[in-house]
């Protein structure tokens, strides 16, 4: 009687995976797409930081490999397509010098839900990352 039993489920397994398959793979690429924006948005952080540190740095212009406050926030965005926006302004607070470097890049996921009208599935297809750094100039020792 127990072949009988074992019998009758020799299909179940093969069912359920043929089910919860779909699920499974849009669950990878909802994690995949969150990894890559996480990924992107470490690296406009970063290009935003080289971009400030670059123009806060009075050597730069003399001793730098890079040209422009873009270049050097670039420097890093060598994986990144499209090439992301560099924008910087200056300004004093409280008297003290600073740079604002702005990088932002437009992300396009894998995944475009957003055609479906539930809550759960609203992921927009592009997001902009925007990073702004912003560093003030260290006083200058006496010579």
């Amino acid at each position: 009687m127990a072949t009988k039993k074992n019998e009758r489920r020799s299909g179940v397994a093969a069912t359920e995976l043929a089910i919860l398959l779909p699920l499974i793979a849009l669950l990878f690429a909802i994690g995949v797409d969150w990894c890559r924006i996480f990924y992107h948005s470490v690296t406009v952080e970063n290009c935003a930081r080289n971009g400030a540190l670059w123009a806060m740095d009075p050597y730069s212009g003399a001793l730098s490999q890079y040209a422009t406050i873009s270049d050097a926030a670039l420097a890093d965005a060598g994986n990144l397509s499209p090439t992301p926006t560099v924008t910087s302004s200056s300004g004093t607070v409280d008297g003290k010098p600073y740079v604002d470097c702005t990088v932002t890049y437009d992300f396009r996921t894998i995944t475009d839900f957003s055609s479906v009208q539930t809550p759960f599935f609203s992921v927009p297809k592009t997001t902009t990352i925007r990073r702004t750094v912003r560093i003030y100039q260290a006083p200058q020792a006496p010579s």
